[in-house]
C-alpha cells in the first residue's frame, strides 16, 4: 500500500474507535450533566488546541509540508484553543461564557473542515510523511475534536429546546 492510501485509511478509521468510545462512555455522561458543565468539559479538551502551532515548527514537520495547510491548521487550532480558554475563564459569567462556547465551536469546525479541504486540495495524503511527528494529530486527535464539536452543538440545541419548552 502506498503512504497516501495508508494515510486515507488512518483518517477514515480514526473516527471509528472515538465514535464507539464516545457513544458508550462520554455522550451518556455529557447528556446527564448540567449544560454549563457539559460545555465546560468540552471546552477543556479544546483548550489544548494551542498545540496546533506545532505545524509551523521546522524539524517537527517536513520542510516540504504545504505551507497553505500548515498555516491554516496551526492558526485555526490556536484561535480555537484561545477561545476555549476564554470560555473557561468566563464560566461564572453566562452572558460571556455562552457566546464564547458558540464562537470556539464555530471557529473550531471551520478550522477542521478547512483543514480537510486544504488537505485534499494540496494532496496531503501524498505528502503524509511531511507531517513528521504531527502525523498523529489528524489521525488520533482530530476525530475526537470533530465529534466533540458536534456534541457541543447538539447539547446547545437541546438546551435551547428545553428553554423554549419552559416558557
Amino acid at each position: 500500500m502506498s503512504p497516501a492510501v495508508i494515510f486515507n485509511i488512518h483518517l477514515a478509521l480514526g473516527y471509528v474507535p472515538w465514535l464507539l468510545f464516545f457513544a458508550a462512555y462520554i455522550w451518556p455522561r455529557l447528556k446527564s450533566m448540567e449544560p454549563i458543565e457539559a460545555q465546560r468539559a468540552i471546552a477543556m479538551l479544546h483548550s489544548f488546541r494551542f498545540f496546533g502551532l506545532v505545524f509551523l515548527i521546522p524539524g517537527v514537520v517536513g520542510s516540504d509540508l504545504a505551507p497553505g495547510f500548515a498555516s491554516f491548521a496551526a492558526y485555526g487550532d490556536f484561535a480555537t484553543g484561545l477561545l476555549a480558554m476564554l470560555a473557561l475563564l468566563a464560566v461564572t459569567r453566562p452572558a460571556i461564557f455562552w457566546p464564547l462556547i458558540v464562537a470556539f465551536n464555530v471557529v473550531g469546525v471551520v478550522d477542521l473542515v478547512g483543514d480537510y479541504y486544504h488537505g485534499v486540495m494540496l494532496d496531503l495524503p501524498g505528502q503524509a510523511g511531511q507531517l513528521g511527528a504531527t502525523y498523529a494529530i489528524p489521525i488520533l486527535y482530530v476525530p475526537l475534536l470533530m465529534i466533540t464539536h458536534a456534541a457541543a452543538f447538539c447539547l446547545l440545541a437541546r438546551s435551547r429546546r428545553h428553554q423554549l419548552a419552559a416558557t
